[in-house]
């Protein structure tokens, strides 16, 4: 979780910097299959990373990071 932020920081910063460099690229890679190797998380790694579980209608839980993602949770 901690390396995927600082992926992210890493890259929103490069993104608006302006910088186009084939490390970018690969940062994003990086983050992309993070993402998608874990999309659920617990309500207590949800509370750890600063996050807030939001209840939704028939849809279950939810938990939005400080950072604008949202995660179901398990």
């Amino acid at each position: 979780m901690r390396m995927r932020r600082i992926l992210g920081l890493a890259l929103a910063t490069a993104t608006l910097a302006g910088v186009s460099a084939v490390g970018t690229v690969s940062a994003v890679g990086a983050v992309s299959a993070g993402a998608a190797s874990s999309p659920n998380i617990s309500r207590d790694d949800c509370t750890a990373a600063g996050g807030q579980v939001i209840a939704r209608p028939y849809a279950g839980y939810t938990c939005a990071l400080p950072d604008g993602t949202t995660q179901a949770i398990t």
